[in-house]
């Protein structure tokens, strides 16, 4: 008879330490003042990344109107002042060189310009800054497009037109597994070394016609193969910092803080937790090694896995991130390479339930808002946050792409 499995010790007494961690920060209340509310409705605020196309496929709801789950549809938009979020048209690494990937893409296009089409007098296509401008005058909340995973282009070259033609503007080179054009942060294998040969020469043709080449996802290898041959500045859509994740290949350290910086681009903060901390990137690889330990113990048969996510969260709290603690990952940016260099790529929709506390929704602007004001930020310097520096990237890029 097999033995009722229990955590380890080791794992309480790290249980213990993350759920003391958690009480006090949960503790903590965020509120925003008049001056930070004002700021966030006067400007126009471009989130880098919001996975609002998979949530509606996998699940549809009308994010035109108030909706119980999820991080984002136009009441909290509004009331967040949240007025520019790149849509993602993300499609899993686990459709790589198939017609299905292009084909997804296409639908989660689909979704959006449908999205538009329910409610014109809420939502526009962007695909340039200056509609991006022309319609935050008008008072409409504008969706650009930006493909996370460059597996639907399959090698093709008129499908990076088509894609260009149907609004994309910026391209997640690859995701979770190295594809056709790059090798990814999260795949021990390194297939291409960085960048495969289409994707060298992807890069220059996404500068040519002008898409900005987004670097989150891939290796370190891939990274520095792009800055070394791109001609504009490019982005990292929804990235941190690695200083405060030791070992957390997915997100930038400082020397490619400082080679991004140079190349005059753009890091887009993720807030998920474990982009933002090391505790709740621990608390997800207990986690795991506790799951795993429950197999050995009892088999994959065992009924105690059928909700053990949810058992494991009630005995071990997880350990939210704060919006403190992505202002430190701001800071940081600002203090190696300037205020030019940094925006805002929340991933809200696409990380579940890890959104830091004081930041769960897109109607949290005005707390990181106030958080900057706090942090002694001019007005001018957190417009350029909230959107100037991704705008003038893509900008540059536009202008590149006008006289090639």
């Amino acid at each position: 008879m097999k033995g009722r499995f229990t955590l380890s010790t080791c794992t309480l007494a790290i249980s213990a330490l993350l759920s003391a961690a958690a009480f006090s920060a949960e503790t903590k209340e965020y509120s925003a003042s008049q001056q930070a509310v004002r700021i966030a409705q006067e400007t126009i605020i471009v989130d880098g990344h919001i996975d609002v196309p998979y949530r509606v496929k996998e699940k549809w709801v009308d994010v035109t109107k108030a909706t119980d789950g999820g991080d984002f549809d136009y009441p909290r938009a509004v009331k967040g002042g949240l007025n520019a979020p790149f849509m993602s048209i993300y499609v899993p690494a686990s459709l790589d060189n198939s017609p299905e990937s292009t084909q997804l893409a296409h639908e989660l296009i689909d979704s959006v310009e449908a999205i538009v089409a329910r409610a014109p007098n809420k939502f526009a296509i962007a695909t340039s800054p200056s509609q991006v401008k022309a319609q935050f005058e008008q008072g409409l909340i504008s969706l650009p497009m930006g493909m996370e995973n460059g597996s639907p282009i399959q090698g093709s070259l008129d499908n990076l037109k088509a894609f260009y033609e149907r609004g994309i503007r910026y391209i997640t080179l690859a995701h979770s597994q190295a594809n056709h054009i790059s090798d990814s942060s999260y795949d021990l294998r390194r297939k291409w070394k960085g960048l495969s040969p289409f994707g060298k020469t992807l890069v220059t043709e996404m500068n040519n016609i002008g898409i900005m080449l987004d670097i989150s996802h891939v290796s370190d290898a891939a990274f520095y193969q792009v800055i070394e041959l791109t001609k504009v500045p490019v982005i990292a859509s929804h990235s941190s910092l690695r200083r405060f994740t030791p070992g957390f290949e997915r997100n930038m350290n400082d020397d490619m803080i400082k080679k991004l910086g140079e190349n005059g681009g753009v890091v887009m903060i993720n807030f998920g937790s474990s982009f933002v901390s090391k505790a709740a990137g621990q608390w997800r690889t207990e986690l795991t090694n506790a799951r795993k330990a429950l197999i050995e113990q009892e088999g994959e048969d065992s009924p105690k896995l059928e909700n053990f996510d949810e058992n494991y969260r009630k005995e071990v709290p997880y350990p939210y991130s704060t919006l403190d603690e992505v202002l430190d990952h701001i800071d940081h940016v600002v203090k190696l390479v300037g205020v030019e260099h940094v925006g805002i790529g929340s991933d809200y929709d696409g990380v579940g339930d890890s959104l830091p506390i004081g930041l769960k929704d897109v109607a949290s602007f005005p707390n990181l808002v106030q958080g900057l004001l706090d942090r002694g930020y001019q007005r001018n310097d957190i417009e350029k946050i909230l959107s100037g520096n991704v705008l003038r990237v893509w900008q540059q890029v536009e202008d590149y792409a006008a006289a090639h």
